[in-house]
């Protein structure tokens, strides 16, 4: 894990809100991805800066125990023409702890490092984290995920 300084990211995408209370947040994401998936949302989003998709948990009620957003997107280069069912979203630029989830998506490596977050003494801002789907995430038995935490 290290820190690095991010500029803002601007998405449009489609979002849920959750809570991980009573693994709501497992449902209510595997929902949203399969939504994504199916209906091809990637497809659907104007002005792409790139394929990568991203997951990002913000407008949280508190902390990570409370209910929270989940958007799932991809950059963008402009929010004018944000299609029906959908919304725009700005990630604020600063300072963000990197974890890196590696190995076989289906052995729930993301949701591990994310345990191990939760778990850790991080002085979290809890805006907006979030994963990067991208070209290194393609491979589903050898996948790198990189999970970028807003801190203080």
């Amino acid at each position: 894990m290290k820190t690095v300084s991010l500029n803002s990211i601007t998405v449009i995408g489609i979002k849920v809100r959750t809570t991980n209370e009573n693994g709501q947040a497992e449902k209510d994401i595997t929902t949203l991805w399969d939504k994504w998936l199916n209906e091809k949302i990637v497809t659907q989003i104007p002005d792409k800066v790139s394929e990568a998709v991203y997951s990002i948990y913000t407008n949280y009620e508190k902390d990570h125990t409370k209910p929270y957003d989940v958007i799932l997107a991809c950059e963008v280069s402009s929010t004018m023409k944000v299609p029906e069912g959908m919304v725009s979203h700005t990630i604020e630029g600063g300072n963000f702890k990197k974890f890196i989830a590696q190995g076989a998506l289906d052995d729930g490596i993301v949701i591990k490092e994310w345990i191990k977050i939760w778990n850790s003494p991080l002085d979290r801002a809890y805006t907006s984290d979030f994963e990067v789907y991208g070209e290194k995430a393609q491979d589903p038995k050898n996948a790198e995920v990189p999970i970028y935490i807003r801190v203080n």
